[in-house]
């Protein structure tokens, strides 16, 4: 399941030859291989298959892997306004992809599965490469969708063929490779509401077997959101990144390529919207879409060390480096991939979206993470017998404070307080993956993988200002564990291949940490594992004209890791992460290529999903707060959900249309429609009313005139066309349960020169 339109604009033909001369180093794209896929094919297809031109349908090695992958170039990504990681949800089935509060922290969910981790100190469900590089972090990977080649979202339990075994999926990033010849391009794109984005790129050589790519990208403005408790605008982009690669390719079987990226943001974030209030005392009015309130109080600021003007903001650094080295043996290819990634995170974001200093964070994170991968995997494509065989290192070291002023939720907290703790962890994970091609286009495959993964959480420490300082014991969680993957395809026609195949996923567990209280609050919660079926069909029905692909899934769903809410005598509700021992997914996903005519190209993805707990228990949060106004006593009141939905958007649909124009003269017009559709989505077990995000459907679209033979291009777009107002995530701080709003109408204009 992947884009197909067609690379007509000469950004598309410059991303298409990076990729090329980067095929000596095939080995590091991120997207899963699946090598037993392509065995599946016999050498004389495989032949035709590599003459042939697709212009209609790209991504054809994708139409034999067992796998439900998505799959766009980086002029698909410009084409439908895809900028940050947010965005991705409008490109893939049953994906969900939200910012926790407005900030660049990022939850990712496949088909259900996912983890919503605001402290950020947890292994994501669904885990983000970008070049090879796993991102256990995911605010690390913030603000790197530029200069693309392709991205990839990998659905279903992986780890098997290379990086570190997940539950959910993975998202992959690949990123332009430096070229043998010079290139170079910028772009300037200006938008409503003050916002400028500008990107540029140059490539080129420096000796016969050295080459180079610098790429940058800078964000400007763009606050939509007015505050008039502070009279001022919210929301302006202040970003600026760099990305610089150096590849040496010493021979023909040897190449060594060094990245390093860097980038400073320090974006205002959008404030939340308050749904729901508490806290009697302290009213909030009911703003317009467009307004929302924040606070902050000149003591808080002063405990922060930042000054009292500051708005809801980023001030963030990530940098890091990483180096891969192919080189193919007679027999195999030995891949090494060595990257150290760190960021400094200063965060402030006021979570009850009001002029009352009840729900106001801070939050400064420290962290660093170095990965180290080796992976051997078998040379000739078209053996029989593929195989792939390494290990992935990955470490963790990460000093956190958490900051929170509640002195407006009287009379029952009323102070302001910090919370630091430090964290390490380290992952040792082995894989192997075999595949075997029968007679009668029939393969079968399996893999396993061995994960070890420890964490410590050391020196937490919570001090109520003025009131008390709690110091807690160290805590420990350990998992060591195997995931894989069986299964069988078969390549029924030359265009048509079926698969059946059954995994096991594999996500360690972590700790609770913000806000602790009592020592309780800090015992691990345990690793999440599921039994995953997976059937699929995938068929180019008519060559250059139909292409249908099919898939059905069931999730056998085990200690499902959980934001729940544990009861603290004497002090109230607090958000504890627990496990859900058993639940159940299953779905559907469709999508289709049609090329009905020249010049005109229609996509579309289709996912439908369900999933309800079986075995669940957990604190009914209004019972405790109507029995503490009764009585005045905390006490937990437990709630049976078994039979409950899960609460994540059933149906989501996205799409695009695009048509060429060729009239006689020197310029070519491209027009054409997106649209994304994502269900509602429950915010607590069977919520409904304001814990209920209701369903929304978005519509851009875009004009492109370009010169038949030329160099630029000039781009008229609109997102969220019909200015919807809609609701991306939710949650709840303190007294507030709160919405987050997703953008409006924007309109705007892009110039872009390539040579």
């Amino acid at each position: 399941m992947r884009s197909t339109s067609r690379p007509d604009s000469r950004i598309a033909l410059l991303l298409a030859s990076a990729a090329l001369v980067s095929s000596t180093a095939r080995a590091a794209e991120p997207v899963a291989r699946h090598r037993h896929a392509a065995a599946a094919k016999p050498p004389s297809e495989e032949n035709i298959e590599v003459r042939r031109a697709h212009p209609s349908f790209r991504f054809g090695a994708a139409q034999h892997q067992a796998a439900t992958v998505t799959e766009y170039s980086g002029a698909d990504l410009v084409r439908l306004g895809v900028t940050k990681a947010t965005d991705l949800q409008k490109i893939a089935p049953n994906v969900s992809i939200m910012s926790m509060n407005g900030t660049q922290t990022t939850v990712y969910y496949i088909r259900g599965i996912g983890m919503s981790d605001f402290t950020q100190n947890a292994m994501p469900s669904v885990m983000t490469y970008i070049d090879g590089v796993p991102y256990p972090v995911s605010s690390m990977s913030a603000g790197m969708l530029f200069d693309i080649a392709t991205v990839g979202v990998v659905a279903g339990p992986v780890g098997t063929e290379h990086g570190l075994a997940d539950s959910a999926g993975e998202v992959n990033i690949r990123t332009n490779d430096p070229t043998p010849d010079w290139h170079g391009g910028v772009s300037q794109d200006i938008a409503s509401y003050a916002r400028s984005r500008t990107t540029l790129y140059v490539s080129g050589p420096i000796a016969p077997t050295l080459s180079f790519r610098i790429a940058g990208q800078t964000e400007h403005g763009g606050g939509w959101q007015y505050s008039p408790a502070n009279a001022t605008h919210l929301g302006n982009a202040d970003m600026g990144a760099l990305r610089a690669k150096l590849r040496w390719t010493p021979d023909a079987r040897t190449t060594v390529q060094f990245s390093a990226h860097w980038l400073q943001d320090d974006s205002q974030t959008i404030a939340v919207k308050p749904v729901l209030n508490s806290l009697p005392s302290k009213p909030y009015p009911s703003l317009p879409y467009q307004e929302a309130n924040w606070s902050l109080k000149p003591a808080f600021a002063r405990l922060i060390g930042r000054p009292a003007s500051l708005y809801p903001s980023e001030h963030d650094t990530n940098w890091g480096a990483d180096l891969n080295v192919a080189h193919d043996f007679s027999f195999a290819t030995l891949q090494s991939i060595s990257a150290y990634e760190t960021e400094r995170i200063a965060e402030y974001t006021d979570q009850d979206g009001t002029k009352w200093a009840t729900g106001d964070t801070y939050r400064s994170i420290w962290a660093n993470s170095f990965t180290q991968e080796l992976r051997l995997h078998s040379r000739d494509d078209s053996a029989a017998l593929q195989w792939d065989l390494g290990a992935t290192y990955n470490r963790i070291r990460m000093n956190t404070n958490f900051f929170g002023d509640s002195t407006d939720y009287l009379p029952l907290r009323g102070y302001m307080l910090q919370t630091h703790y430090h964290q390490d962890g380290q992952t040792f994970a082995q894989f192997a993956h075999l595949s075997y091609r029968l007679p009668g286009r029939v393969s079968l495959f399996g893999g396993i993988n061995h994960e070890a993964n420890d964490q410590q959480l050391l020196g937490l420490n919570t001090k109520h200002i003025g009131i008390n300082s709690l110091s807690f014991a160290d805590e420990g969680a350990n998992a060591n564990q195997f995931s894989g993957v069986l299964g069988a395809q078969w390549q029924a026609t030359a265009r048509t291949m079926l698969y059946f195949k059954v995994s096991k996923g594999f996500k360690p567990g972590g700790f609770t940490a913000n806000n602790t209280v009592v020592q309780s609050q800090l015992t691990p919660y345990k690793p999440e594992t599921l039994l995953s079926y997976e059937a699929g069909i995938k068929s180019d029905v008519i060559a250059n004209r139909l292409r249908l692909n099919a898939a059905a899934f069931y999730y056998d769903y085990h200690d499902q890791q959980y934001l729940g809410t544990y009861v603290v005598p004497s002090f109230g509700p607090l958000g504890r992460y627990t496990n859900i021992p058993k639940s159940e997914i299953w779905g559907v996903e469709f999508s289709a290529d049609i090329h009905p005519f020249k010049g005109f190209y229609i996509h579309q993805n289709l996912g439908y999903q369900r999933g309800k707990f079986q075995d669940f228990q957990s604190s009914n949060t209004a019972a405790v707060y109507a029995h503490f106004q009764q009585t005045g006593i905390w006490a937990p009141f437990y709630t049976s959900y078994n039979g409950y939905d899960l609460g994540q958007p059933k149906l989501t649909l996205n799409g695009s249309a695009d048509y060429t124009l060729q009239p006689p003269g020197p310029l070519s017009v491209e027009t054409g429609l997106d649209w994304s559709y994502r269900g509602a989505q429950a915010l607590t077990p069977g919520g409904t009313g304001v814990y209920m995000l209701p369903s929304y459907f978005l519509l851009g679209a875009h004009m492109t005139v370009r010169p038949t033979h030329g160099h630029w291009a000039a781009t008229l777009y609109a997102t969220n066309l019909l200015n919807r107002q809609y609701y991306t995530t939710g949650g709840s701080y303190t007294v507030t349960e709160f919405w987050l709003p997703g953008p409006p109408r924007f309109i705007g204009g892009r110039v872009s020169i390539d040579y």
